[in-house]
């Protein structure tokens, strides 16, 4: 082979150039001249005598070069079509992977999508989205030793995987409105164990419009004031009622908006005494996640809001 190499550098370089169809001309030569002859120049001196035969090894050569085209391109285009068809397949298992993963994870940031009553020109559940889940979870995971996602995913009442999660959180509620469906729905995942967090609403219209809806799902359940500190101290011991606000208020130089000056926490419970709904009412627990980071929000808020979110995750999957 090293024979082989040395002569065709001594037979292609001076030549600058080499076609296709000399070179294979020149390896069929080689081939055969290495066959009868012993010696490196004894190979050499047969091949760079005038090329007599020039003409039918070129006619050869091109039918050598049609002949690979042929085995080489379908074999090509097959692997090509192969690797088309296989980019799908990835993706599909790379997305059943996250999902495993996600439902894998001992809690997952489940967030509601519902169509609203609400104002302005975008939907009230995308409020703090999704900027206040990844805030949150990154506080969670190094303040518990749960196995938290980064990220959260978004639910819909319709679905069946409203039950992969026993943890819900609803925003901006002022503006929630229900189907019969969707009231049933969540009447039943409540009921099966469920819990749901509803968080950023203000003020009497909003309560009302929350009240109106919440009785659809549960017409025999009493809101009731939190007169217990059950939910309060699973981790964290929270003895302070302070109103978290939301970041523009505060801007404003208020902690309240929409004439919510006084914060509520309320609560639904099951037969058992079970809270299955958490109501944060004319507070912005979301905005307080979301603005961690943000030196113009004040610590103390999201510090509290921090611990309540930490103790409403931790009952949520201990009761």
């Amino acid at each position: 082979m090293l024979a082989l190499a040395e002569l065709l550098k001594k037979i292609c370089l001076p030549q600058r150039t080499c076609s296709l169809e000399r070179s294979i001309y020149l390896l069929l030569r080689v081939s055969a001249t290495f066959q009868s002859s012993t010696t490196v120049s004894e190979a050499k001196a047969t091949v760079v005598t005038p090329l007599r035969f020039y003409a039918k090894a070129k006619l050869l050569a091109r039918m050598v070069c049609l002949s690979l085209l042929v085995l080489v391109l379908p074999a090509q285009a097959q692997q090509h079509l192969q690797l088309q068809s296989a980019v799908p397949a990835a993706s599909s298992a790379l997305e059943t992977r996250q999902e495993s993963n996600i439902l894998l994870q001992e809690f997952t940031f489940a967030r509601l999508v519902y169509d609203g009553a609400g104002w302005g020109d975008w939907p009230r559940w995308q409020a703090d989205w999704p900027e206040a889940e990844t805030h949150f979870l990154a506080g969670l995971r190094r303040l518990t030793r749960l196995d938290a996602g980064s990220e959260g995913v978004l639910v819909n009442l319709e679905s069946d995987e409203l039950y992969d999660y026993p943890w819900l959180y609803a925003v901006e509620v002022g503006a929630l409105e229900l189907s019969r469906l969707e009231a049933e729905r969540l009447r039943e995942y409540l009921l099966r164990g469920g819990f749901l967090m509803v968080d950023d609403f203000h003020g009497i219209s909003q309560w009302q419009q929350f009240q109106s809806t919440i009785q659809r799902v549960f017409p025999d359940r009493h809101i009731e004031e939190l007169d217990s500190t059950q939910l309060f101290s699973v981790l964290f011991d929270v003895g302070e009622s302070l109103q978290i606000p939301g970041i523009r208020p505060l801007m404003a130089n208020r902690t309240w908006e929409y004439g919510g000056t006084v914060p509520r926490w309320r609560v639904i419970r099951d037969e058992q005494q079970r809270v299955m709904v958490a109501i944060n009412f004319n507070m912005d627990l979301g905005d307080a996640w979301e603005h961690a980071d943000d030196a113009r929000y004040p610590q103390r808020y999201s510090a509290l809001a921090y611990r309540i979110g930490t103790n409403y995750v931790l009952y949520a999957l201990t009761h």
